[in-house]
């Protein structure tokens, strides 16, 4: 048995590589051979939002606090709540953040392929975060 304790883990600043505004990284769990999942608590400040990406293994969003929006590559943008639970396919391109005037936070779930469970792309522009 591994038990994290609450308050353990240090947070980080989201790197501005890989996010547009300010955003908190909370580490929940990583994984240990041989299993592949990690996860962690991202807070997003209102505006705030990730780059495109993919996940090699897909991703589980599950939505805690505040509003946020999720869009996959064409798709819609679409609003999200606490309760809400978002799954991206593997490699579906796709970010995620904050409402405009609202932050959000969810927590982040996602599987290691050779060493990285994220490929990180180009930022979202303002026009496509305003849809």
């Amino acid at each position: 048995m591994n038990i994290t304790l609450n308050g353990t883990q240090a947070s980080a600043e989201g790197p501005s590589d890989w996010f547009t505004g300010k955003v908190r990284i909370d580490p929940l769990f990583n994984p240990t051979d041989p299993a592949r999942v990690g996860g962690a608590s991202v807070t997003f400040e209102p505006g705030a939002r990730t780059t495109w990406h993919t996940h090699p293994l897909g991703q589980t969003l599950i939505i805690t606090a505040g509003c946020g929006r999720v869009q996959s590559w064409g798709g819609p943008i679409r609003e999200v709540k606490p309760g809400d639970v978002v799954q991206f396919a593997p490699g579906e391109k796709h970010w995620h953040g904050a409402a405009p005037t609202t932050a959000m936070t969810h927590i982040a779930v996602q599987e290691y392929h050779d060493g990285s469970p994220v490929e990180w792309l180009e930022h979202v522009t303002n026009e496509q975060y305003q849809g």
